[in-house]
């Protein structure tokens, strides 16, 4: 607790400004609980990029975290261009102090003689790594906690090619970073280095995102969409962009339309929640809609529901979602002719549907950590192959490498052709995930997450990891254990014959359990909420469309077994 206590201390010299210290000296004096919290780490890089709770100490966001993050920021774009007229481009999203944070963030990289472009208003993720490119910056930031609650903001950083920052590039950074004291953070702007813009990058993404998104839909006049921005910033381009793809009939929940970081109307401003959708889905029950679409504070994440065979609004996951839409393009794709340059990509704890789809069609197949940076880091490796799309099981989409983060508006776009074209040949976006099925076998997904706060937390994530390793399962409901994928150390064991191989992936806290019959169970830490994650993974076959209902009752008996087995 000393520590601790020196280091909140250390926040009460003249550097830090009255209100802080004000709050400082209160923790010191009267809630020693609460100064632990705050001060007891540094907040860290993680999945997507940096985010925590907003308020004073170095465990939290405020202006003086992420005025060292911009200064370490600022000192490694120097050292990696020198002699350049260097440049970044900045959004913020609806989020309680996002728009002051910003403004703070290129105050600093101003005052390190950085040229800055400042969205005039909040903008959508998507948007900011689409400009990144479109400006011709070095770097981007966009101030952002995606679909975290509402006391969280966040910090993501960009580099030159539009995607987030990867290894070993982010520890470079991070170094830079650890290597200063506050006091050497540069707060004195040069204003004339500060550049406000909106409408002609709108106008580019805009136009970008129709291109890479419409596919000549048929029946547009008569599909009927709902649409919830969840109070975030996909109001500001989920509507235009359908408007210029020709869908008229777009119903906007208008309780949620106005961008507010306190969220009012949910729970959470998150899509792979039921309930954020709530009022969108009863909305479309009322007017007869045939899809319903949400998105994140960001919008990089976006949830759909669409009618099931009883006619009823249903939510898919993100690994259904993404299986749709990638088949979709590949068989644009086919339709073309394949080049044979072509890849799909997801992540290691999505579907194992997407494999099976990328066998069939013979195109390229890539894995990736969770975090839809290592999909955007493949793209930038790969320069002579192309990337027709791919996501994860965590509503996130990517369609085409005009943007290199998840992108819920071109996404959406996508969704909406698929449907709207089903529709119009007597199909439906739900029926033509039945027939993925049964061309490519069908597996079904459960996701658990526990939520696990504070130092308390983050110390019981780290022991229910370690139990579930040290305590690995013998069989699933029946199936015997396979392989074990462990990428703390890079390998993977065949624990029946004990051939071992080696992963090709960055290290990571992911542990993989595979039984003889496809089953898959994946355990990790989220990257940026604190919580501890299981991805479950079970498929069967399904040999015609009309036995869906009997062998999706199958399936869900399978997965209520496994997590009874593991106590989840």
């Amino acid at each position: 607790m000393d520590s601790i206590t020196s280091t909140a201390q250390s926040w009460l010299t003249d550097f830090f400004d009255e209100k802080t210290k004000k709050e400082i000296k209160n923790l010191i004096e009267n809630d020693t609980e609460e100064l632990k919290e705050r001060f007891y780490k540094d907040l860290e890089f993680g999945t997507g990029g940096m985010r925590g709770i907003m308020g004073v100490g170095t465990n939290r966001i405020n202006k003086y975290t992420l005025g060292k993050n911009t200064q370490g920021l600022s000192n490694y774009l120097k050292k990696s261009y020198t002699d350049t007229d260097l440049k970044v481009v900045i959004a913020y999203d609806c989020r309680h102090n996002s728009d002051t944070l910003a403004r703070t963030v290129a105050e600093v990289f101003s005052a390190n003689g950085i040229r800055v472009h400042l969205f005039s208003e909040l903008r959508t993720t998507p948007e900011l790594s689409f400009a990144v490119r479109y400006l011709g910056c070095h770097a981007g930031i966009v101030l952002t906690a995606s679909h975290n609650p509402p006391e969280y903001n966040g910090y993501k950083v960009y580099w030159a090619d539009g995607g987030q920052i990867v290894p070993p590039q982010d520890g470079e950074i991070i170094a830079e970073i650890d290597a200063l004291s506050f006091e050497d953070i540069k707060f004195n702007a040069n204003e004339s280095l500060i550049h406000l813009i909106d409408e002609e990058v709108d106008e580019a993404f805009f136009e970008a995102s129709v291109k890479n998104g419409s596919f000549n839909a048929k029946g547009k006049d008569d599909f009927k969409i709902v649409f919830t921005s969840l109070h975030g910033t996909s109001i500001t381009a989920i509507p235009e962009v359908l408007k210029r793809a020709g869908y008229s009939n777009v119903t906007i929940i208008e309780e949620q339309a106005k961008p507010d970081g306190g969220f009012p109307t949910v729970k959470s401003p998150n899509p792979e929640e039921p309930e954020a959708l709530a009022m969108a889905i009863e909305k479309a029950e009322e007017i007869g809609a045939d899809m319903v679409v949400g998105t994140d504070p960001d919008s990089d994440r976006l949830g759909i529901a669409v009618r099931n065979l009883e006619g009823k609004m249903e939510l898919l996951n993100g690994n259904q979602t993404m299986v749709l839409m990638t088949k979709f393009l590949l068989d644009q794709y086919k339709e073309k002719g394949f080049k044979g340059n072509e890849f799909i990509a997801t992540t290691i704890v999505s579907t194992p549907m997407m494999e099976q789809m990328a066998k069939t069609y013979g195109v390229e197949f890539k894995t990736a950590l969770t975090g839809f940076k290592w999909i955007g880091k493949m793209i930038k490796d790969f320069p002579n192959s192309k990337f027709i799309g791919g996501g994860e099981e965590s509503f996130g989409y990517m369609v085409g490498d005009f943007v290199r983060d998840k992108d819920a508006v071109t996404s959406t776009l996508l969704a909406c052709e698929i449907a709207s074209n089903a529709k119009a040949n007597g199909s439906s976006f739900y029926k033509d995930l039945i027939d993925c099925y049964v061309q490519f076998g069908f597996y079904k997904e459960k996701l658990i997450s526990l939520t696990k706060k504070g130092m308390s937390g983050a110390e019981e994530i780290k022991q229910m990891l370690i139990d579930f390793k040290e305590n690995p399962v013998k069989s699933v409901q029946g199936s015997k254990l396979l392989w074990i994928e462990d990428y703390n150390t890079s390998i993977a064991k065949n624990v029946q014959t004990g051939e071992e191989r080696t992963i090709h992936l960055p290290k990571s806290n992911v542990l993989i359990y595979e039984t003889e019959d496809g089953t898959r169970i994946a355990a990790r830490p989220s990257g940026t909420e604190p919580k501890v994650k299981f991805y479950i993974s079970t498929n069967a076959k399904l040999d015609k469309a009309e036995e869906y209902k009997s062998v999706n009752s199958q399936l869900d008996t399978k997965l209520d077994g496994i997590l009874s087995e593991l106590n989840l």
